[in-house]
């Protein structure tokens, strides 16, 4: 592979590696995860440093991963006799072609899209862009092949410079980013193992993801200091049955799970007010109930689960609200069963029925507690669903262990009970609070203004990256305090989804997401933006390296200071 980049220009490497990596369907979930892993263990083994170093690459094979799937390492040890390291990471997986439509052969063929895109006349900008020649088509152009290529050539320019190097670059590409985050989260053992074999100080981790325009006409190139977190609220609502001659005595919960999605769902003022970022609010990702066939009885549960967004909010902070929410929601329908029920009585003129129409609104933990204290071994009967299911989807496992705890339940009553699923991601920034983390802004804020002044480009530095991204799981700003109240309210956290929390905070790694640019990431018409991102991009990587090693090549190791 080395061969055929050596005597290319930057940009034409940069295009042909990112052209060949798209070629190789890697959708999350599927073996080609497993095939682009090897490729780029192929393309680093045919560089000239490791070559001469082969310890230098190796992979690591994700616990227990049934597809097999493995993180790339590779590491470049510079001649500075330091210990302070860069770490570059990006991801190897993408989203499916499904929604590339009659064109789904052609959606990992860059050249072909652009012929096609070329002649698109249903869409001016589109058929512009691709006869311009400077946009790059196909799925993972921009989400994000690209990144990794940019990566891998910076490492290997690096590699024949190691003079250069004040330090060190260790080079992390990583599956399973578009879902579950396992990828990186294996990682973290092997980052925690370089560090105290080699004694590596991480001076901040570089992440290659993609960046797009924020509104219409918008040609800021944004760079993110940190991470948005990620929280799973999810709803088990148990109802009562009833057939529907007789649905006036029954509590539907598909009427709960409605006007609680109602409630919850896109709702701007559950959203966090932090001036100058990209905050969203939640947005549910499943509601469903648990009839699989039909039949004349209403149904006895349903699951509602939402994309909760942390930036800096805590676990209980959000598991707060959500239960007054919930509170809140099952009061209004209490009064509208009671109502419809007088008004269904007072036309029929029967007598009427002791109905209760109470529903309980627990958390997870409460409910736990709840159960215990009637006697009821939770423990083991989780235990034994996990054992059972263990290979069914995380989040439909949750639900099953809240659904065998519930058949221990002597109170057959209408509930919602509320806990949290996988995944969860920690939420971080670079604090300018704190000296070292501000110095670090400072170096980043300068080689801008250097590009900002050489390129013309427009550059804007904020806290959180906009997108679920794998730097959520170097650093972490929650206390023990907020991380036990996630976990309590977490079905069988250690065994469902044991993130390493405690390692994620010893490590202490600042993410910063400098991507490439394009735009209509996860659609069909998923495109990169070559001048910046083969053009200008690399470069203020490059010079983001040498001047971050520069910087700190003299400073002490720093600690966190963050409360425990």
């Amino acid at each position: 592979m080395y061969q055929n980049l050596k005597d290319l220009t930057l940009e034409q490497q940069l295009e042909q590696l990112t052209k060949e990596l798209v070629s190789i369907p890697s959708v999350n979930g599927t073996t080609g995860e497993v095939t682009i892993a090897d490729y780029l263990l192929q393309v680093l083994q045919s560089y000239p440093y490791f070559q001469r170093n082969p310890s230098h690459v190796w992979s690591q094979e994700l616990p227990n991963d049934a597809l097999g799937r493995k993180n790339v390492f590779a590491y470049v040890e510079g001649e500075a006799d330091s210990t302070k390291t860069i770490v570059y990471h990006c991801h190897m997986d993408t989203v499916g072609v499904d929604d590339f439509g009659a064109w789904k052969l052609e959606a990992n063929n860059p050249d072909k899209l652009l012929e096609q895109f070329s002649a698109y006349e249903y869409d001016h900008e589109l058929q512009s862009e691709a006869k311009s020649g400077e946009w790059m088509f196909g799925r993972g152009a921009l989400d994000m092949k690209s990144g990794i290529a940019v990566h891998l050539m910076n490492l290997l320019y690096f590699s024949d410079h190691v003079k250069e190097l004040d330090g060190n670059i260790l080079l992390t590409i990583n599956p399973v980013e578009e879902n579950e985050h396992t990828g990186i989260v294996a990682a973290v053992s092997e980052l925690e193992r370089l560090k105290q074999e080699r004694e590596l100080e991480y001076v901040v981790a570089f992440n290659s993801d993609f960046i797009s325009p924020l509104y219409e006409g918008d040609q800021t190139r944004y760079v993110y200091t940190g991470a948005v977190g990620k929280l799973l609220p999810s709803f088990y609502i148990r109802g009562r049955e009833a057939h529907v001659g007789q649905t006036l005595t029954g509590v539907d919960p598909t009427l709960i799970s409605s006007e609680l999605n109602r409630r919850i769902n896109n709702n701007m003022e559950l959203a966090e007010d932090i001036p100058g970022e990209i905050v969203l609010p939640p947005s549910c990702l499943l509601q469903r109930d648990q009839k699989d066939f039909y039949n004349v009885q209403t149904a006895g549960k349903s699951y509602l689960y939402f994309n909760y967004f942390i930036y800096r909010s805590t676990p209980k902070q959000v598991m707060d609200r959500l239960v007054q929410v919930a509170e809140e929601a099952t009061r209004d329908i209490e009064e509208r069963l009671k109502q419809n029920y007088k008004l269904y009585q007072s036309r029929t003129k029967l007598p009427m029925e002791k109905l209760d129409w109470h529903i309980s609104v627990s958390t997870y933990s409460e409910y736990i507690k709840e159960l215990e204290q009637k006697g009821v071994d939770t423990k083991a009967i989780a235990k034994e669903i996990v054992d059972t299911y263990r290979h069914h989807e995380p989040r439909e496992l949750c639900f099953k262990v809240v659904d065998a705890l519930q058949h221990y339940d002597t109170e057959s009553t209408p509930r919602v009970i509320i806990f949290y699923a996988p995944p969860f991601c920690p939420h971080n920034y670079l604090d300018q609070q704190d000296v070292l983390q501000s110095k670090k802004l400072d170096v980043l804020n300068n080689v801008l203004q250097h590009y900002k002044q050489t390129t013309g480009e427009s550059f804007a530095v904020k806290n959180f990256f906009p997108y679920l991204s794998d730097s959520s799981y170097l650093s972490l700003h929650d206390t023990d305090e907020d991380l036990h109240i996630l976990q309590e309210n977490f079905p069988e956290w250690d065994d469902i989804y044991p993130v390493p929390v405690k390692s994620i905070r010893e490590l202490d790694i600042p993410s910063v997401n400098i991507g490439v640019y394009g735009k209509d990431a996860h659609q069909w018409t998923e495109r990169l933006y070559k001048p910046y991102s083969f053009g200008v991009l690399p470069y203020v990587l490059r010079d983001m390296t040498q001047e971050m090693l520069q910087s700190f090549a003299c400073v002490k190791s720093e600690s966190s200071n963050l409360p425990n």
